[in-house]
């Protein structure tokens, strides 16, 4: 960005489409992933399915790790991980995201 201020975002859904956006963003030094919801995987299955995507290759840029079972740790940098259903309950403000991508498939 010309300022120099990175776009925060959060993914709703983290299947295909949205590994994918994860993947984009955290190659990008203009936008910082903050937040991931998805209700039906756990962090544990998050971090498998990114690192060995069957489509999209083995994540090969910097480590992935479960830090607990609200936070992945993507290198350093810690995303917050949420297992809501109903969208309008999730606290994307809390975890500091300005736009969130819908990734589900449901709306």
């Amino acid at each position: 960005m010309a300022n120099g201020k990175k776009i925060k975002i959060g993914i709703n859904g983290f299947g295909r489409i949205g590994r994918l956006v994860a993947r984009v963003a955290l190659q990008r030094d203009d936008v910082e992933l903050v937040a991931v919801n998805d209700p039906f995987i756990s962090t544990d299955y998050m971090t498998y399915m990114f690192k060995y995507d069957s489509v999209h290759g083995q994540w090969k840029h910097h480590d992935i790790k479960v830090s607990d079972e609200k936070t992945l740790l993507f290198g350093e940098k810690a995303v917050r991980v949420f297992g809501i259903r109903n969208p309008e309950e999730i606290p994307w403000a809390e975890a500091g995201a300005e736009f969130v991508v819908e990734s589900t498939g449901v709306f």
